[in-house]
């Protein structure tokens, strides 16, 4: 017989939670339909914490503890992104269950991210709740319902807390899981804890010309320059180094390297450019840890086969280092494409989140509740979060926001995210409760 656990994952993740970046696009029934199913599928959390509904479609609860000072938050989102159905092996929210044993995965969108932390706290604090447990400062709970798209939920949320005079004493929102051979040669597992995460900025190039047939191009079309611009911001990426979050998580794991590897992540101030340089060329998220990183993603030109392009535009999604700036990279891409007649806009941005630290009272509850959830042997390290989330929001409230998800993921599981076959193993999500209860308890 199956967990009752699992079952009410598998009908709340049955409920198409999808975001689009236009909201005219939003079937808000289906938040309203998740919301109601919460109510009924939690009775306990809904009996112990006050629910305020923020921003029309995101919640938060609060547990009121003995003390209401430096309160834990537990942050996940609500929405999902879209799926393209003819590229998945099973109907992406029909949550089926594929595979025996310890094998056993709940194949669904949203089944990592981010339902998957969504209805683990929910079963954890449920468990809790309906054990008569109080806890010793307040606890949030924190949902937002657009983290894939704007992100408003969640700055509603850090307004409201804010307005209320609530400084969290530890806010966890996804991120980093606990992973086997991310880091080259380090084959103990890893609890990867975000302690901040790379700022975000799109830059719009743009090529002009007077158009015309395409029988009769000129010498140079505004195409061309789009392209050797491109070219040149590909072939100069922006320099390699080791920023503090990532320069920690290898001194936290050169105990667990062979040798020589190990010499050389215990000596990061003599070898740290060798190191970041090596790690460049070690695949994209390697790559990613060591460098502000800038693609082109969209490209739009003339309206016809045979109409030159008045406009040829360009989008670049940045991603930014701990360390850079929205100004400093928008200097660089300039400076590198070096054409005056290639407009460079920033069309919008956010520099890299504040950096948590990796000592203290937040950082032990969180390392002692891997230790005593997720293995001993597993060893939490400091991690650069290389995407973004709504936790950066909270930055603004709090010294103490990390990113972490409580599960032990494959590769494969996590190129999942966003694509199709998105899966969670049995186990792995049932241990993952354990940690939120034991985060929550020792809070």
């Amino acid at each position: 017989m199956t967990d009752p656990a699992v079952e009410r994952f598998r009908e709340l993740l049955r409920i198409p939670t999808v975001s689009h970046a236009d909201e005219s696009l939003v079937r808000w029934e289906d938040f309203d339909a998740f919301r109601a199913a919460l109510v009924r599928l939690y009775p306990a959390v809904h009996a112990a914490l006050d629910l305020e509904i923020i921003d029309g479609h995101s919640l938060l609860y609060r547990w009121r503890g003995a003390d209401p000072a430096h309160p834990l938050v537990l942050m996940a989102h609500i929405d999902v992104v879209p799926v393209v159905a003819d590229e998945w092996s099973t109907d992406p929210f029909a949550a089926d269950i594929v595979g025996e044993g310890t094998d056993a995965a709940i194949h669904a969108r949203g089944a990592i991210d981010d339902k998957g932390s969504l209805v683990a706290i929910l079963e954890a604090v449920e468990q809790l709740a309906a054990s008569g447990f109080t806890p010793a400062r307040d606890v949030y709970l924190a949902f937002g319902h657009n983290e894939e798209t704007a992100g408003g939920g969640a700055r509603a949320i850090v307004a409201a807390l804010r307005d209320a005079g609530v400084r969290p004493g530890l806010v966890l929102d996804e991120g980093g899981a606990v992973v086997d051979g991310v880091i080259p040669g380090v084959t103990v597992p890893t609890a990867m804890v975000g302690v901040a995460e790379r700022g975000v900025m799109t830059a719009v190039l743009t090529a002009r010309e007077g158009g015309g047939h395409a029988s009769t191009p000129p010498a140079t079309p505004a195409t061309a320059r789009l392209a050797r611009a491109i070219t040149r911001l590909h072939r100069h990426p922006f320099p390699t180094r080791l920023a503090p979050p990532v320069r920690a998580m290898l001194s936290t794991v050169a105990p667990h390297a062979p040798q020589p590897l190990r010499a050389l992540l215990r000596s990061l101030a003599v070898t740290g450019p060798l190191v970041a340089a090596v790690f460049s060329k070690l695949g994209p998220e390697m790559n990613a840890i060591v460098r502000t990183t800038a693609v082109a993603t969209e490209l739009a030109g003339a309206p016809g086969e045979n109409v030159l392009a008045t406009t040829a535009r360009a989008s670049v999604n940045i991603r930014l280092l701990t360390g850079d700036t929205v100004d400093g990279a928008a200097a660089r891409v300039r400076r590198v494409i070096g054409d005056p007649e290639v407009e460079v806009e920033v069309r919008h941005g956010s520099d890299p989140s504040p950096v948590s630290p990796w000592r203290g009272e937040a950082w032990r509850r969180i390392a002692n509740a891997v230790a005593e959830t997720l293995g001993d042997d597993v060893v939490t390290t400091p991690y650069l979060q290389l995407g973004a989330s709504d936790s950066r929001w909270f930055t603004a409230i709090s010294g103490n926001v990390y990113r972490f998800t409580p599960f032990h993921l494959t590769r494969a599981e996590r190129d999942a995210l966003h694509s199709h076959n998105e899966r969670i193993r049995i186990d792995v999500w049932l241990r993952g409760i354990g940690f939120y209860r034991a985060l929550v308890a020792a809070s």
